[in-house]
């Protein structure tokens, strides 16, 4: 900390050397022409370079690394593209301009203009012609940094990761690709993206607690979205068949490498389709986003690998269970048996449990983190989708599927429920449940059964975790590798 603290003084002495002598250390009269990427594009492929000190490339970027060689000198700059070597001669820059070089420091941003050359060993490089001071850093990089062990102080200071970490640059890049992938195959397929209200009088869509909030004027409690579900399907409602939105969702749970309490969904809704033919849509989509990102749908994720070739694999709760489990059909059929068997793998649940959470729950303990390819999860019971269709050939399952990949929930959709009275009897069971104290059932919404009351068409809709679906992607261990600032506890 005292090296730090000395090294801090010294670079403020610079700064106030400077203003002294008239020259601003943070001016703003620079304008890059290009990037490291356009150099590294018209002569990474030319070995041989003629030299042409008209051709003449304007770049700014952050000092990363200097080797200085007395009246000369090599440093790397990073700009947003990637990365470049430029070398600074004290003869091609002129006395005044090395001189005021020579006090510039790692980390330090500049500006400079110069011509591609090779160096002896063959480092494509740019010859300065002009280089000057944008922004004095007063904090020198750590040396270090990439070799931290705790992650939290990258994860806190993202700033410092994205500078020196180019791996956890490109995962930020990759995402945005992913994003744009996503919403140009949306659109391409004449869906309307929208937007809807992320502070919500009443919040729905999902099973989860909320964030309360209070908003003064109305003089109303406010929740912050844990799905935009419910508003969507309103639009459907209204008229609108193919809508989506992605954007953010807020719940109120605990931190995992799985969990943030913000995070980014892209959800859909479509008038007359049913599940089943999301789960094709849902294939081609993936498929799409992987192979224009990847060049392949075949990657590996923390040392598995992974095949996106279609068809997947598509399985019941209880064909799940059954495969991964160790009970046999009809004990699983046996809701006594079945509790049996739970509290056996250690599952802590009430005497008088539903059968359809305790089916749920069993097949959570003992499938979920064997689905590594991916697989649809289908037949979900009607007690645990409270916004779901009925089946018409068995009303104790719902027309659902959960889409799975490394032992992770990546997707859920289903076709819509548009009964408003099997709707209402729904929410009122919910509402129960939440009077016994499940902070994360539904609440009532009886603006939503009235939007359901003018008829809703039938609909199929779905919700697809892009942060998860980045994390695999990109192969990333933890969900805050590809959250920019991921929420942490107060810094001590």
């Amino acid at each position: 900390m005292e090296e730090l603290n000395d090294l801090l003084l010294q670079r403020r002495r610079k700064v106030d050397a400077m203003w002294e002598a008239g020259i601003n250390p943070y001016p703003n009269d620079f304008r890059p022409i290009h990037t490291s990427a356009d150099l590294e594009s018209q002569y990474g492929h030319v070995e041989n370079i003629t030299e042409d000190p008209t051709r003449v490339f304007t770049v700014a970027g952050r000092i990363l690394a200097r080797r200085s060689f007395g009246k000369a000198a090599f440093i790397q700059v990073q700009d947003r593209k990637g990365r470049m070597q430029l070398y600074v001669k004290k003869d091609a820059v002129g006395d005044e301009v090395f001189e005021k070089f020579e006090t510039f420091d790692i980390g330090d941003i500049i500006g400079a203009s110069g011509y591609a050359f090779r160096t002896k060993t063959g480092a494509l490089s740019l010859h300065a012609t002009d280089i000057r001071l944008l922004t004095k850093s007063l904090l020198p990089l750590p040396e270090k940094f990439h070799g931290l062990t705790d992650v939290e102080t990258r994860y806190r200071q993202r700033y410092v990761d994205l500078i020196v970490n180019p791996e956890v640059r490109d995962v930020f890049v990759k995402r945005s690709r992913i994003v744009t992938l996503i919403r140009e195959f949306m659109t391409g397929r004449d869906f309307l993206e929208v937007e809807t209200p992320m502070m919500q009088p009443i919040p729905g869509g999902a099973t989860a607690k909320p964030f309360v909030t209070y908003h003064n004027a109305l003089d109303m409690q406010l929740f912050l979205r844990i799905a935009p579900e419910l508003y969507l399907k309103r639009l459907v409602v209204g008229g609108f068949d193919k809508v989506f939105e992605i954007n953010r969702n807020f719940r109120n749970e605990g931190i995992s490498v799985r969990h943030n309490p913000e995070f980014t969904m892209m959800e859909f809704y479509q008038a007359y389709v049913t599940y089943e033919e999301l789960m094709d849509f849902t294939e081609e989509l993936l498929c799409h986003v992987t192979q224009e990102l990847l060049g392949t749908l075949e990657f590996t994720y923390q040392g598995e690998r992974i095949s996106f070739a279609r068809p997947w694999q598509r399985l019941t709760v209880k064909e799940a269970i059954l495969k991964f489990g160790s009970i046999g059909a009809k004990e699983l059929d046996d809701r006594d048996l079945a509790y049996a068997y739970a509290q056996r793998l250690g599952i802590d649940l009430p005497p008088d449990v539903g059968y359809g959470k305790l089916i749920t729950e069993i097949f959570e303990e003992v499938a979920e983190s064997k689905l590594i390819q991916p697989t649809f999860i289908t037949a979900y019971p009607t007690e645990v989708s409270p916004l779901s269709r009925k089946n018409d050939h068995d009303p104790e399952i719902v027309d659902r599927f959960e889409f799975f990949c490394v032992g992770r929930e990546m997707a859920n959709a289903f076709s819509e429920l548009n009964d408003p009275l099997d709707q209402k009897e729904r929410f009122l069971a919910q509402a129960a449940a939440k009077a016994k104290g499940d902070e994360e059932a539904h609440y009532m919404d009886e603006d939503y059964i009235r939007a359901l009351e003018y008829g809703m068409p039938p609909t199929a809709g779905e919700g697809i975790g892009i942060d998860r679906l980045v994390m695999l992607l990109t192969d990333s261990p933890s969900i805050r590798d590809v959250i920019l600032f991921p929420q942490l506890r107060k810094e001590k």
